[in-house]
């Protein structure tokens, strides 16, 4: 069974950092892609940064600059770095990640992770 657990989130003001991590654990043959989403309240869940196997990233034009997507292979877990946040930022982080897990290819989600940008 595969899981992805996320934590980092929090309470942060604007202009402040926050580092989200997410793990995947379970029977992986192979990770194509991670990547964070965001869905903040009334809102669809939208990309914010992807990272394939090979280290390209993808990032949305609201992160761009200020985010930086992440991967550690050997401990199956990615990361984003957020700096400089701003108000609209806020919502609930999704980590997703598209792996092989025994013959099955497949996208799985974490649980999420609230990020809130409040002064």
């Amino acid at each position: 069974q595969v899981q992805l657990v996320e934590s980092g989130g929090g309470l942060v003001q604007p202009g402040g950092s926050l580092r989200l991590s997410c793990a995947v654990s379970g029977t992986i043959f192979t990770i194509y892609s991670m990547g964070w989403y965001r869905q903040a309240p009334g809102k669809l869940r939208v990309l914010v940064a992807a990272i394939i196997d090979g280290g390209s990233t993808n990032y949305a034009d609201s992160g761009k600059g200020r985010f930086t997507i992440s991967r550690d292979n050997a401990k199956n877990t990615v990361y984003l770095q957020m700096n400089s946040l701003k108000f609209e930022d806020t919502g609930v982080y999704y980590c997703n990640a598209d792996l092989q897990s025994g013959l099955q290819r497949s996208a799985y989600w974490g649980q999420g992770t609230q990020v809130t940008v409040s002064s």
